[in-house]
């Protein structure tokens, strides 16, 4: 079922271990922080209070010991967008204690193929993440209870296939 924004959000507030989110699109620009996907277009410098709100939302997990963590699948070369992501988005983010992994799929096949966005909290609740075709988010359907072992499953998948995202970005990043 599609939830709301509140119920949505609630998700972040509700859970006490970790939260995980696998990633699959090259392209989310028209989602989160477009003005700053519009900087780093024109060659701007990033903001000092780039990300802010979500690096307070951060903050507030890892200050006491949850674990918030990403997988994002890639193919090279880069996509613009994911160049801003990785360049921006991740390195920032890092700070406020997000874990971030790549599993590149450049040159071996994709092993979650068809499987989407999605975020995963406790390994109990799990949320799709909608997006049209222009990278824009469009909702989120919290799934039933007991299609969330599925996603664990996705989940130790992507570990399982992804380094370390400052080993990847070290070889493969700017």
């Amino acid at each position: 079922m599609t939830v709301s924004s509140k119920a949505y959000a609630d998700l972040f507030d509700s859970f006490t271990r970790e939260a995980f989110r696998l990633e699959t699109l090259d392209d989310y620009g028209r989602s989160g922080n477009v003005e700053a996907y519009r900087m780093y277009l024109a060659g701007k410098p990033r903001p000092e209070d780039y990300n802010a709100a979500w690096l307070s939302t951060l903050r507030t997990h890892t200050d006491i010991g949850k674990r918030v963590y990403r997988v994002h699948i890639v193919s090279r070369p880069l996509s613009t967008y994911l160049r801003y992501e990785l360049g921006w988005g991740y390195r920032t983010n890092m700070t406020a204690g997000e874990e971030f992994f790549i599993l590149d799929i450049t040159n071996r096949p994709n092993p979650l193929p068809g499987v989407p966005d999605f975020w995963l909290f406790d390994t109990a609740a799990a949320a799709v993440l909608n997006y049209d075709e222009a990278g824009g988010f469009t909702g989120a359907d919290v799934l039933p209870r007991h299609r969330v072992p599925k996603f664990v499953t996705h989940r130790d998948t992507a570990l399982a296939h992804a380094v370390p995202f400052t080993h990847w970005w070290a070889e493969h990043g700017e």
